[in-house]
Formats: structure tokens, sequence, C-alpha cells
């Protein structure tokens, strides 16, 4: 027994002392070792980009020109035309264009920057592009979703004003408009009364002056911060608005800076003039960048979904915008399918319908792209205050300054606000300037950029994966009589957005999908769809029946045709669908024995 022990062991520890020989031989230099990257995130990058970052407008464009020469064959770097400002509008199109024609994929549309101030909804494109270009290779759901879609997207939609933002002194919430010259106070002038840096930091912050009689104090715990006194406190402060002076010597400061016209007032659904709604321009795209884009999104009838990125406040937003608007219930209960998802994949962001649980908007981007192109399309308000401690915390779009001032204390250090400094200001004398500094507020700090990024992309991607996907099911064919077939096809939409929408119907923006039949001896002598198997209320199509109208394939759901013909095959089905992509298959035993 001793022996057949001490004999195991040594075998045992044989093996150990082979293995170990055998790993050192086998051992992987520092160099070869694969990347240990976390899961989500592309493997080996041909194009490393950090998403921790803001890129201004040259930056942003060397990113997008790499990510073409790395990747041709899966984007193409195109420009829908110069700005006002001479700077490129890129439109990236990304699909695998090995595998079909890029506008003959159902497309969706994404753009941001539309509001140049909001600056991260620039970075969420960037990032959508960069991911779809280098994770696809390692993701059977990446190359499923760019073998069978296409994706227009435009990260910049104000590049004039992104450039203004980063380049020159502004605010958090500035410019929101373009830089085309108007006359804001109707003195002859244009843009010449803006903000005045006066402590010619890069930032516009606050004015504030020292008085007993003002409504402010100093908060106790946050000295960079200020609240109301209660009514029988004396005051410490003054407001005085924005750091400016009265450049045009009318009494009022800050009064005609850039713009204004508000680049998503301008679209040509339920726009209203100035009067009505503020910055909505001389008349529907009048604004040279948003024509850009109709143009392009009315030239691809095959785009069936569409994303615009804002900020802030962590909103999936849905039309109508207009007052007295409204959409098909069969389309909302799309909507609320893709948004309630949208919830899950956004923590913190509330599905709403703007008209009723924000405000007004005339003139909206996403209601032109619903209304008038039939796209169902989504407009993200990007952060939420409940990301800086993962709880709800009040204070509006912004959240409270209490909260700011405890994220800069725990989790920023010391580096979001502008400490108070006294400078001399020609009306008002001795002035202190400070506050939040405008690369903080609307946008997220640094460490939650990138999760911004991710989860907006990825619901996008999920909208994207719903949009209308169609396929032949199955062909049958019925001999009636001698030389006289009957063929019944069925037809699935596999995803949950329909062909058309209700509104598309109404308003009859895209053409029919078609059931084309084909072949060299044949003739068809009439044609009929429907909804159900039995075709008790067909819809018969007499007139050029091989070329068969279909209204509608609503989503996750099939439709039945059935056509009477003559002759002999082989015979080829076609479905062709604008927003619904193609299908194609062939029936070879029509005329056999």
């Amino acid at each position: 027994m001793f022996f057949q022990n001490k004999m195991w062991t040594l075998i045992a520890v044989g093996c150990l002392l082979g293995m170990s020989g055998f790993t050192a031989q086998q051992k992987l230099s520092a160099e070869e070792t694969p990347a240990y990257r976390p899961i989500g995130a592309p493997m080996n990058p041909k194009v490393e980009v950090s998403w921790n970052h803001f890129y201004n407008y040259e930056e942003a464009t060397q990113i997008l020109k790499k990510l073409a020469e790395a990747h041709p064959e899966r984007m193409k770097l195109t420009t829908l035309g110069k700005s006002y400002g001479e700077r490129e509008m890129w439109l990236a199109t990304v699909t695998n264009f090995q595998e079909g024609k890029a506008d003959q994929k159902p497309a969706f549309y994404i753009d941001g920057g539309i509001h140049a101030n909001e600056i991260q909804t620039v970075e969420v494109v960037l990032y959508t592009i960069w991911y779809l270009c280098e994770a696809e290779e390692d993701s059977p759901f990446l190359q499923t979703l760019l073998k069978e879609r296409t994706f227009y997207c435009v990260p910049m939609m104000s590049p004039d004003s992104r450039a203004e933002h980063f380049n020159q002194p502004n605010t958090t919430h500035g410019p929101r408009t373009g830089q085309r010259p108007v006359d804001d106070d109707r003195d002859g002038l244009v843009d010449e009364d803006g903000y005045d840096d006066l402590n010619n930091d890069g930032h516009i912050t606050q004015m504030r002056v020292k008085d007993p009689h003002g409504n402010y104090k100093t908060h106790p715990d946050y000295p960079q911060i200020l609240i109301r006194k209660k009514p029988e406190e004396e005051g410490e402060y003054r407001l005085l608005g924005y750091e400016g002076i009265d450049n045009d010597g009318d009494g009022k400061v800050n009064e005609d800076g850039d713009g204004y016209y508000d680049p998503n007032r301008d679209w040509a659904w339920q726009w209203q003039p100035s009067y009505i709604q503020r910055g909505a321009g001389h008349y529907p795209f009048s604004i040279l960048e948003n024509r850009y884009v109709a143009d392009f999104v009315s030239e691809h009838p095959n785009i069936a979904g569409a994303q615009s990125y804002h900020n802030t406040a962590g909103m999936i937003l849905r039309g109508p915008g207009a007052e007295g608007d409204s959409y098909a219930r069969s389309d909302i209960a799309v909507y609320d399918k893709l948004g309630k998802q949208g919830e899950r994949i956004l923590p913190g962001y509330k599905y709403l319908n703007v008209a009723e649980g924000l405000y007004t908007v005339f003139g909206g981007e996403f209601d032109w792209f619903h209304s008038m192109r039939g796209i169902f399309s989504f407009t993200n308000e990007l952060f939420t205050p409940f990301n800086y401690f993962r709880e709800d915390q009040g204070g509006g779009f912004f959240g409270d300054q209490e909260t700011h001032a405890e994220v800069d204390k725990y989790l920023l250090f010391g580096k979001g606000f502008i400490p108070w400094k006294e400078v001399d200001h020609p009306t008002y004398g001795k002035v202190e300037v400070g506050g939040m500094k405008k690369s903080w507020g609307r946008q997220p700090p640094s460490f939650l950029l990138e999760e911004e990024c991710h989860r907006n992309m990825a619901f996008t991607l999920y909208h994207a994966d719903q949009m209308p996907q169609v396929r032949i099911v199955s062909s049958e064919v019925e001999t009636l009589s001698e030389g006289l077939y009957q063929l019944t096809v069925i037809v699935k939409n596999e995803k949950l957005i329909p062909t058309h929408s209700a509104t598309d119907l109404k308003n009859k923006i895209t053409p029919p999908d078609l059931l084309v039949l084909e072949g060299k001896e044949i003739e068809v002598l009439t044609a009929m769809s429907a909804d159900e198997p039995f075709f008790e209320r067909p819809d018969v199509q007499d007139r050029h029946p091989e070329k068969l109208r279909i209204s509608n394939i609503p989503g996750n759901s099939v439709r039945y045709a059935r056509w009477l013909l003559t002759g002999k095959g082989p015979l080829t089905i076609r479905l062709e669908s604008k927003k619904g992509g193609s299908d194609i298959t062939e029936v070879s035993n029509l005329g056999e024995k």
C-alpha cells in the first residue's frame, strides 16, 4: 500500500513538472498577448479614439477621415454641402458595401449638433460610426445589422456654431443658434452685443455685486454657489446675469449675440412665424444646413427610422411637438414599444410625448420626419442628473445647484466651477464673476461621457434593428385546368415597424410595396392580396397584375398574394419595399406535369 501511494505521488509530481515545462515553453511574450478588453469594447480597433473627450470640428473631421480610410468596406465619407461658414457638413454612410447597395436597404438616419452648444450629441454620433466600423467583425448581431441595414450619419448639423462654442467664450447654453448674422434688437446692427469675457478665462459665467438688499447669499457649505435668502434675512449679493457690457450703448447687456434663429424650429411641418414660434426663421427651410438634410432625406425613401440628439435632462422624445397635432394610434403603439425599451437601455431617461409632456414645438425636425416622410423618429435629450449619484435629483432639466456643488466636491474635486473674481465693469463698477464652466451643466463629466455614448447608441441600434425587413415566406402553385395556374405567395415583415406608418399611408408618402412576377413564358391574368389566407375580402388588381401593389405589411405580420396565370416556368418572384428591403425567389414547377 505504501509502495502504491509513493508510486502515484511520483507520477503526479512528474506530471506537474512536465506540465510546468510545457507551459514555460509555450508562454507568450507581453507583445504577443491579446489585449484584455472589457466586454463591449471593440477588439483591436484600427482607429483608436478616447471617448471621455470632446472633439472640436477639426478633430471630429480627422476621426471621420481616418475611419473612412481604415474601413472602406463599411464606411464612406461624403458631404451634404458647405455650411454658412464654409465648413463641410459631413455625411458618413455605414453599411456592409459588399452585401447589396446602400440605398436599397432599410436605412436609419442619425444627426447631432443641430444645437451646437449641446456638444456631446456629436460625440454620440461619432461613437456610433466608430463602433459600427470597429466592432462589427466580432459581433454576429452587428454583422447582420450592417448586411441588412444602412446608417446615414450627420455628426455636426451646425458646424459653425460648434467651432464658436469651442473656440470662443460662451456659457453652457450657447450658441444654440447658427452663425448667420441676425439683428435681434432691430437697431440696424447685427450680433454687436454678445457676451464679454471680463476675466479672460474662456468661460462666460455669472456677474454679481455685493448688496445687502440683494436676493442672494452664499451657500453655507458650498461658497461657490448662491442661494436665495429668506424674506426675513439680509441679502449679500445681487445677480446681474452673464458676463457682458453694453457694447452698443442702448442701455442693455448681451441682447444681440450670435443669431438668433433656431435650427429645430425651421422644419416644414406645423411651421409658425417667429411671433408665434421664436427662432422659426423667415420660412420653412430658410436655414441652409437644414435644407441640405431635408433634400438628402427626401431623396432617400429607404430611410425608415431616424434619431436626432439634443441635451439635456434625460428624455426619449417623440412627436407630435406641435399643439393640436396628433399621431395615429397604431403609430403611437410602435413608438411606445420602442420608447419603453429605451427607458431600460437608458436608466434615468423618461419616454415622453413632447407636446403633452414637455412644451409646444412648431416646425420641429422629428415632426417633419414623421408627418412628411413617414419615418419613425425620436429626439433624445442626452444626459440626466440622475447619473451623478444614481438617484433622482430634482432641479429641472439640469439638476439643482446643490447637486452640482456636491458633484464638484466629491467627483470633480473642484474642477467644475470658476472661482469668483473681482473685476472692473464700465457700468456696474466693481463686480465679481464666477460660476459653472461652459463645459459642464448640459454636458456630462468625462467619466460619464462614454457610457452616455454607448447607451444612446444601443437604443439607436435597437430602433434600427426593428425597422421593417420583408421576406418571401413561401410560394405554392396549384393547377386549376390545362394551362391555367394559381400561384399563392406569403410575404412577411419580420420586425416591429410596419413598411408604412399610418401617417405614411394617409399622406401617400412612400410608394406601395411590390410583388413582381417575371417570366419569359407566362401571362398574368389577375392578382389579389389579403391579410388572411382565405381571401374573403381581397384587394383585386386587374391592371398590371404582374406588379402587385401591397399597401402595407404591418410589423411582425404576413400578407397573402395570389395570381391567376398561364404559360410555364421558370418564373421569378421579387418583393420590393422602399423602407423594408427586398427578397427574391424562383418558381420552377409551373407547367410541369
